[in-house]
């Protein structure tokens, strides 16, 4: 099979596409014929060996797919053989045959497009159980999403605002800014602009609501905007740090969360898989559900052929993604 592989620490452009052979199920596991992959900022730093779950090199990168069940390992329901489903594989996905756990595997309801569904595990599955599961998020709350314009930034505007939030997105750009508001946000704001050493972003906040503090606040990027977004808190405000797009992973000092009431929540997506299956199962089939009935959108700017699949994270290392970029096979 082909796939795209990379040696050693380093970048995308230091991917090879080569041949290797067609991976073999194990007891619990699917085999996928590839026919998407979604690709995201974890890939990135999985290239250069910072993720917390890298795998050994060389490995292939790609944690999400949506395929056709080809096959499946010892005690594993061959009913699945043939039906089109997506995945949360953790890295392979960027080849012609991909292994995933069969409790990490979902149905994809016939309306869906492969491109379409391979969008949808990570983000909107971050999304969903994190503003729901973790942070309770209310109608009627305020909810602050910085990177708004990135695929978790932009499906967490979508998911706020149809659990009936009053969602404030940051996002660079004009493109982003107007994705963010298609999606749902009451507020945009660039923050490209912005001195983040200081009050100015949450002067800026304040000026358009009137006052209002932010109640939840999902955080992808991390670094100074993390800092920045945190003094718009309110009394017992709950804070997602969901990744550090930055480069930078925040600290937040234990004083401030204390005098604030304010809670700090931990949530990463793919340890649900091994500990609480069940819920992330059932998340995924109702967002499929969901998708495919058009209640939610997925927002895929870029679809990148699989020979030249390096420009693909190429354009997430650039922030140049308005939404989901989606490697097609």
């Amino acid at each position: 099979m082909k796939h795209w592989i990379i040696h050693q620490p380093g970048a995308p452009a230091d991917l090879a596409q080569g041949d290797g052979d067609v991976p073999a199920p194990g007891a619990g596991e699917a085999r996928i014929r590839v026919l998407a992959c979604g690709i995201n900022f974890a890939d990135l730093l999985m290239l250069k060996g910072t993720y917390q779950s890298t795998p050994p090199f060389p490995f292939a990168p790609g944690a999400e797919v949506c395929g056709i069940v080809d096959a499946v390992g010892e005690g594993g329901d061959t009913g699945l053989i043939g039906a089109r489903i997506v995945a949360y594989c953790g890295h392979g996905g960027l080849a012609e045959y991909a292994i995933a756990p069969l409790a990490a595997c979902a149905i994809v309801p016939d309306a869906l497009d492969p491109v379409t569904a391979a969008a949808i595990p990570i983000a909107y599955g971050s999304s969903e159980l994190a503003l729901a599961r973790r942070a309770r998020l209310a109608p009627g709350e305020w909810l602050l999403v910085g990177g708004a314009g990135g695929g978790v930034g932009l499906t967490a505007v979508e998911i706020g605002a149809r659990m009936g939030a009053k969602v404030f997105a940051l996002a660079r750009g004009a493109d982003k800014g107007a994705a963010a508001r298609a999606m749902g946000a009451a507020h945009v704001l660039d923050p490209s602009d912005i001195d983040l050493s200081g009050y100015a972003l949450r002067d800026a906040i304040f000026e358009r609501t009137g006052g209002a503090r932010m109640d939840v606040i999902v955080d992808p990027v991390g670094g100074d905007l993390s800092r920045a977004m945190m003094r718009t808190t309110a009394f017992e405000a709950r804070v997602l740090p969901l990744g550090f797009a930055s480069g930078d992973v925040p600290s937040f000092k234990a004083n401030h969360l204390l005098v604030k009431n304010v809670d700090v929540i931990g949530f990463w997506w793919g340890d649900y898989f091994p500990k609480a299956p069940g819920v992330v199962g059932e998340s995924l089939a109702r967002l499929l559900d969901r998708a495919a009935a058009g209640e939610i959108r997925p927002l895929v700017s870029d679809v990148i052929p699989f020979d030249r699949a390096p420009e693909a994270l190429e354009l997430l290392a650039g922030r140049r993604a308005t939404g989901k970029v989606v490697v097609d096979l």
